[in-house]
């Protein structure tokens, strides 16, 4: 039996179904992402899971005891918001010992666990300044100590990084990671940053539109998405238009040029359209080589990005982007230049 239970989930508001039938098992210790655009329903069903929504259909079970109706503070969670949702009026150590003392935990205690908190976010020396008096990551990080504090069964964290920089960002995120590691605290986070949710998570789940377009873990919906919304959302990808040749073979053309998968063309006809899928950093330049794919194109763009140059190249019907590494020695192709593209059959996905 999972840890966390989210059984035929679903929420309407009105004649709007913002949740279609939401299904899943999250072990104990397990972090998850909740990945998609705004609107996808993602924070619908994390504030479902926390007890602020009332799902129209569907079971939410913790630990095997049904929470499915139960008000917010009967369910042991800890909730990380957008916004650091910090009083103002109390000191960093008040902030992190509020829901203690309203638990009436006798204060030795919640002083004691109040310490642990802030040696845990490595605020220690800052347990009297006043969330006025922090940076935006630091007060991030008292909202998360609070979130901490009561020993929740299951913590929840709404976009918490997204009113911060780039570069707090990032080692933010990391630092929520290693502490939920440390603390093995069943974890749910909520972003629409794929780089965030590819880089902390044990599994990933993609929504769109209130539906679930794919789960699995980050390797597995990056390298192998099996819809043309995940493949397009999730990273930089080329999209290609392909005419199935032979289904039993993987053979399938892109104008003239045939190319060949590995994976299953599950439901795929002779003489069929298929959307085929390839990322950037698959392909390389090379002469044709046996056993893998090769496609002739003529490069329209050079563009440098820092540690990676992009090249664009046409073919018949479509643009393909390649993506290699900034090497100064390393003679790239010019404009209107004839290459011959590279890449493994495993590399190319047929999509659903």
């Amino acid at each position: 039996m999972a840890f966390l239970e989210i059984s035929n989930l679903k929420k309407t508001f009105g004649n709007q179904t913002a949740v279609h039938d939401f299904q899943m098992n999250i072990e104990r210790g397990e972090f998850v992402t909740f990945l998609g655009p705004s609107g996808c329903g993602k924070t619908t069903i994390l504030r479902m899971v926390a007890g602020f929504e009332s799902p129209s259909a569907g079971v939410i079970r913790f630990d095997g005891r049904d929470v499915t109706h139960l008000p917010t503070n009967q369910r042991n969670i800890g909730m990380v918001f957008q916004s650091y949702a910090l009083f103002p009026n109390m000191t960093v150590a008040q902030n992190i010992g509020f829901g203690l003392k309203v638990a009436n935990m006798p204060q030795e205690q919640v002083r004691s666990r109040v310490d642990e908190m802030l040696s845990l976010i490595k605020l220690a020396a800052l347990g009297g300044r006043y969330p006025w008096q922090l940076s935006g990551g630091q007060q991030q990080r008292v909202a998360l100590a609070r979130a901490l504090a009561n020993k929740p069964q299951v913590l929840l964290l709404d976009e918490p990084l997204s009113a911060l920089d780039a570069k707090i960002r990032v080692s933010l995120r990391e630092e929520i990671r290693a502490l939920q590691r440390e603390l093995g605290i069943t974890s749910i986070f909520v972003t629409h940053d794929q780089e965030e949710a590819l880089s902390i998570s044990d599994r990933v789940v993609v929504l769109n539109e209130g539906r679930v377009e794919q789960i699995g873990t980050p390797s597995e919906v990056y390298n192998f998405p099996r819809t043309r919304f995940v493949a397009s959302f999730v990273g930089t990808l080329n999209l290609l238009s392909g005419v199935v040749g032979d289904p039993s073979t993987g053979q399938i053309a892109v104008g003239n040029q045939n190319l060949v998968t590995t994976h299953p063309m599950t439901g795929a006809l002779a003489g069929q359209t298929r959307a085929l899928a390839i990322r950037p950093e698959a392909i390389v330049f090379e002469p044709p080589q046996p056993g893998r794919n090769s496609l002739t194109a003529t490069v329209e763009e050079v563009n440098f990005l820092g540690a990676i140059v992009r090249i664009r190249a046409r073919l018949e019907g479509a643009v393909i982007s390649l993506d290699v590494f900034n090497d100064p020695n390393q003679v790239l192709p010019q404009r209107g230049e004839n290459v011959t593209l590279g890449f493994s059959r495993e590399n190319l996905l047929v999509l659903e």
